[in-house]
């Protein structure tokens, strides 16, 4: 470890740049759900989707800002649990940490499993577990070097995405505006208004408002992620104006990559010729002529499972074990640093987790796909909720006098923050007339259940339960350190 790499309060290296942390939120914002997803939501909601996810993107830019304020309050390492901790209690901080840890482990299951599928688009007879195991085994080790070297490595998928759906944007609007290509003669941006269809109301609306509150779980869940730049703002350099800088950009990333993809993907391809099946992302770029279309958007999505799992089943989850363990939540051993100042031993042990997912491939490859998915749906909700029930309870604290204020805020914060809580509760009721989605709702009470066991053991058995319950009287006494600390600089300088 350099000599001049800055460190942590807590050990861990400061490597992450600034272009690395808005590539992670970037590459958190970009998944899988949009490049495959979008043809559910298509069929459901016709060009309505646009709108939807419009929506919850503006709640989703509600949510990050709300992350930021706290971000910036008090960086930490595994910020979700601290968070609930020190604002929602022992019990909420306990039940946030061990779940966002389980639910990223069966992510990245999901994500491996990806890779599998993907891989057999070139290679039909290939074992699959052996691809799960083959990228789960890298991304361990890619995870076990510098920080610096996971940032790059994030960087270059997220650029991936990036290109490929700007490549899109450009293809699209040339045909739409000159009619070149195979397209040429039907595309227009008059298809997102066609009355014209069989079978629906035509318009902006062809399946009325239902369709359009059914397309809002389905654009939620394509979001999932996006809160993984806030597991990064521990090791960014410069992270005042790296993690606003990031957050900021959110809207204009949504109008883009989301809204802008989505708009001129159904001016291209008339949208009831999409289906829940294929990609809408394959069905476009060979609309537009572009050769070997379907093995370039594999090659794309298959880039975007690996960072997924990277970002949030590995880096995120080893980071967030090593906040366990200094909590007293974990053993002690997942808090250890390697040479590079990572922690090691977390990632290995999320590693290793995710071999139940290279298992799975191995027994039931057909269904591990959607074994996995159905147990996740619900953890995007869960986890922006937290972020904001955490953000309402520490503007409480800030106009008590007993916390100080970030320099990084959320504007309108006494509405917006619970609109937002309103607004998810909202998804999870509309995810019960889903029928795909209803399993996620019955696995909810086995799943709080599970973890509320484990609070309630880990009080009673685990002889260092006591240093995480006293942790509240730690952050009391940071919490008055910084505003004696605001005071002093106010006085000094009264102007």
């Amino acid at each position: 470890m350099s000599k001049d790499v800055q460190l942590t309060d807590e050990g861990l290296a400061q490597g992450l740049q600034t272009r690395h942390t808005r590539m992670i939120a970037i590459g958190g914002a970009i998944g899988v759900g949009l490049f495959l997803g979008s043809g559910a939501g298509i069929e459901v909601a016709g060009p309505s989707l646009v709108l939807a996810y419009a929506l919850v993107g503006a709640f989703i830019f509600v949510v990050m800002r709300a992350l930021g304020e706290l971000l910036l309050y008090r960086p930490v390492s595994g910020s979700f649990a601290d968070y609930a901790r020190e604002f929602l209690g022992p019990a909420c901080g306990f039940v946030t940490g061990w779940g966002y840890w389980i639910t990223w482990g069966l992510i990245g299951m999901t994500e491996i499993t990806a890779a599998g599928i993907f891989v057999k688009f070139w290679f039909p007879g290939f074992p699959q577990w052996i691809t799960a195991l083959i990228a789960l085994v890298v991304l361990v080790l890619l995870n076990l070097a510098k920080v610096g070297v996971f940032g790059e490595a994030e960087f270059w998928f997220a650029s991936i995405k990036i290109v490929a759906i700007l490549g899109l944007i450009a293809g699209g609007l040339t045909v739409i505006l000159f009619g070149l290509g195979p397209a040429g003669g039907s595309a227009t941006f008059s298809n997102l208004f066609a009355l014209d269809v069989p079978g629906t109301a035509g318009g902006f609306l062809p399946f009325g408002v239902l369709g359009f509150l059914l397309a809002i779980q389905i654009a939620v869940f394509s979001y999932q992620g996006s809160e993984l730049v806030g597991m990064t703002a521990v090791e960014t350099k410069d992270r005042e104006r790296a993690i606003p800088k990031a957050i900021n950009s959110v809207p204009l990333r949504i109008v883009l990559f989301y809204l802008g993809s989505l708009a001129v993907l159904m001016s291209v391809v008339p949208w009831p010729q999409f289906n829940s099946e294929d990609s809408p992302f394959v069905q476009a770029l060979t609309q537009i002529g572009v050769p070997a279309a379907a093995g370039i958007l594999n090659f794309v999505v298959l880039t975007s499972a690996l960072s997924s799992c990277s970002a949030g089943a590995l880096y995120s989850n080893a980071r967030l074990l090593k906040r366990l363990a200094d909590d007293g939540m974990a053993p002690r051993r997942f808090g250890a640093l390697n040479a590079n100042r990572v922690p090691a031993a977390g990632v290995l042990a999320s590693g290793s987790f995710m071999l139940f997912g290279v298992v799975l491939n191995a027994v039931v490859p057909e269904q591990a796909f959607e074994y996995l998915l159905a147990i996740c749906s619900l953890a995007a909700l869960w986890t922006w909720g937290v972020i904001l029930a955490c953000h309402i309870a520490y503007r409480r604290k800030v106009k008590a006098g007993q916390r100080p204020a970030s320099p990084y805020q959320l504007p309108a914060a006494g509405v917006l923050a619970p609109a937002g809580i309103v607004f998810l509760a909202t998804v999870v009721v509309l995810m019960a007339f889903d029928e795909s989605a209803r399993i996620a709702l019955f696995a909810l009470p086995l799943w709080a259940a599970l973890l509320a066991t484990g609070y309630f053991l880990s009080r009673r058995f685990n002889p260092r339960h006591a240093e995480f319950e006293q942790k509240s009287a730690r952050d009391e006494q940071y919490a008055r350190r910084q505003l004696q600390r605001d005071a002093e600089v106010t006085t000094a300088d009264p102007g």
